[in-house]
Parts: C-alpha cells; structure tokens; sequence
C-alpha cells in the first residue's frame, strides 16, 4: 500500500472522540465568549469536519486576532526549518477552547496589586519576587516508645560463606 501524506493522515487517535462523547458539541460551545487577545487552545472536534484546522495546529495555544460570524482568527506560532514563524489561521469554534495558561499569572498579579496595597498603607516592605521551594525546618523525631524508653541500635552481621 503507498505511503499517504494526507492532510489528517495519521490521525487515527488525535481525531477521535473518548468512548461514549461521541456526537456534536454542546450549545455552550458555540455561545463562547471569546475577546480580542485572549489565550485560547485548539482542540479539534472530529464531529465537525468544516472550519477544522490542520492536525499540526491540536493542542497548540493561540491568541485571538480576529472574530468573524462563526470562526476565531488565531495567531499560533510554528517551528519551520528551526526558525519559529507566527502563523494567522481561522478556526471555526467549535474546534477551540479556552486556554489556563494565563490563570496562575493573572492570579499572581491581583495577589501583588493587594500585597502593594497593603504595604503602601502599613508602611512595611513587601517582596514580591517569586521564590523557589525552600527546605523543610529541621525538627527532632519523637522517641517512639515514649519518654525514657531505650533506643536499640541494630548493626548488621559480618559476612560469612556458608559453602
């Protein structure tokens, strides 16, 4: 049989619902709510063969430069020939969702803004800098057999052919 070089050629995991999903989307999916500049995933449904992007696209994240009556225009970026190159494509909506990426960072800047509010009215410094896991305190292990109880130290036996 020849090799093909289809466009959904080896596709036969990524282009295929999970047992018992099958069939066409939610409406909430087509009453997303999608701005200019936001974060979003492409995730391709296999229900909806129109407006479907290229399996190279699943699973990349974007931003939304367009918004047309019933497609997204992304921007996605993409290694060509070890030089990332910014790609524009429209997807239609059902093959998108919305991206967590910028959650953790949306969340660590509100906590700032508050911790710098907060400062300004104590009057007290505040670092802000990210900090990476530090040590655990050290602590001293409780004797398990109580108060008092004597500690036995066990040494391992000289090694002896038995032949």
């Amino acid at each position: 049989m020849p090799h093909s070089y289809g466009t959904r050629a080896r596709t036969r995991h990524m282009f295929a619902k999970p047992f018992r999903k099958s069939g066409l989307p939610n409406l909430s999916q087509y009453l997303m709510d999608v701005k200019v500049g936001d974060y979003v995933d492409i995730f391709c449904d296999p229900s909806i063969h129109k407006g479907m992007p290229h399996k190279h696209y699943h699973g990349r994240t974007g931003i939304v430069f367009n918004i047309t009556k019933s497609a997204v225009g992304l921007r996605v970026n993409k290694l060509v020939n070890g030089r990332i190159i910014e790609k524009r494509i429209h997807v239609r909506i059902e093959h998108i969702r919305k991206s967590n990426c910028q959650k953790e960072i949306i969340a660590r800047k509100a906590a700032n803004e508050e911790a710098k509010k907060k400062a300004r009215e104590t009057g007290v410094k505040v670092n802000l800098k990210r900090q990476p896991g530090q040590p655990k305190e050290a602590y001293f292990l409780q004797n398990p057999g109580g108060e008092g109880a004597e500690i036995t130290t066990i040494q391992p036996l000289p090694f002896s052919d038995l032949v």
